[in-house]
């Protein structure tokens, strides 16, 4: 395998054939921490959880997908299983005092890295009609936002070639300056009726990351770009204190479009008379708000409140000595973690 630098959204597939999708930007040596999007359906009766009855074929390899993908109930079911029948895939890790999934990269046989993915679909000769309205979208998208197309990249069954005639067209911009120039464009677009807004979900009004194309559905989201990751993994470490429900105000939301979705916060106040946030001592409040969840990528921008539910970490910079606290959502050991506007 060539030099990679894996980032979030960048798709791999293993030598067990599992699908998965990099998770954030701090990753082991020699190991990807990753979130599994598709099983090969022989390996179905190892998982208990519910698939979704469509099938997918990489190659000649049949495929199911979860019915839900980021409940922590069903990563909790991919431990056990992956403990019990796949040990390579689990990870204890050092900075959390949890184990983890993350695939070793002896273990990789194939990575679709979306920028590159795009590269081959614009080169390739003979384009299907799903194929040709993604490379007509993505470049509406960069003309209109003036993103050049080195910045987008496409992800999802389109990138892997396992579309279907019903796929949507899943793509990624890189860098946060792109994706907020992306953002205004596509809601002129929306004013001038060229694409529509699509909002069938809880936060698809706050995020407006879900529209339509012609005949089609398309998602959009962000990556950082290189020069953006200023974080390694073994920097910090991260403390469990306790869970926490509050309301706060977004004071920077830079970061808020990633995965991890980060928001600078202030304000905190409690929402729940069982909640801790009182007794926390001035240097214990939360300064940030950290998303592990996809759903919660830019549901607010600076000066929106917020409501949060999540697990009050203790941040400790290794180098430095230093010690911050947020809150995290997406923990994978709760089920009623959230960020919800105000």
């Amino acid at each position: 395998m060539k030099a990679w630098t894996p980032r979030d959204g960048d798709t791999f597939v293993t030598k067990d054939d599992f699908v998965f999708y990099v998770f954030g930007y701090e990753h082991p040596k020699n190991r990807v921490l990753a979130f599994l999007k598709y099983i090969p359906s022989k390996l179905k009766p190892n998982f208990p959880i519910r698939f979704l009855r469509q099938r997918w074929k990489l190659g000649n390899v049949e495929l199911a997908r979860p019915e839900k993908l980021y409940t922590a109930q069903n990563y909790q079911a991919f431990l056990e299983t992956f403990r019990k029948t796949f040990p390579q895939y689990i990870y204890f890790c050092p900075y959390r005092q949890k184990e983890l999934i993350s695939v070793p990269l002896e273990q990789i046989k194939n990575v679709y890295v979306p920028r590159e993915c795009l590269h081959r679909l614009f080169e390739k000769r003979k384009k299907d009609h799903l194929q040709k309205l993604a490379v007509e979208l993505i470049s509406l998208f960069s003309i209109e936002s003036q993103v050049p197309l080195r910045d987008f990249g496409i992800h999802g069954s389109i990138a892997l070639n396992m579309h279907t005639a019903h796929s949507d067209i899943d793509l990624v911009v890189y860098g946060s300056r792109s994706f907020r120039n992306l953002e205004k464009a596509i809601n002129r677009l929306v004013k001038d009726a060229k694409i529509k807004h699509v909002f069938t979900k809880k936060l698809d009004k706050a995020r407006k990351h879900r529209g339509r194309y012609k005949d089609r559905l398309f998602v959009y989201n962000s990556v950082r770009k290189l020069r953006e990751i200023d974080t390694e993994y073994g920097s910090h470490r991260y403390i469990p204190i306790r869970h926490v429900t509050f309301s706060c105000e977004v004071v920077d939301d830079k970061e808020a479009m990633f995965r991890p979705a980060i928001y600078q916060i202030k304000n905190c106040q409690l929402l729940d008379s069982l909640d801790a946030i009182s007794k926390l001592s001035e240097d214990e409040i939360p300064k940030s708000v950290v998303s592990m969840v996809g759903y919660y990528r830019n549901v607010a921008r600076y000066g929106d409140k917020i409501k949060v539910s999540g697990t009050l970490e203790r941040v400790e910079n290794i180098e430095r000595g230093e010690t911050i606290y947020q809150v995290v959502v997406g923990t994978g050991t709760r089920q009623d973690e959230y960020i919800w506007p105000a």
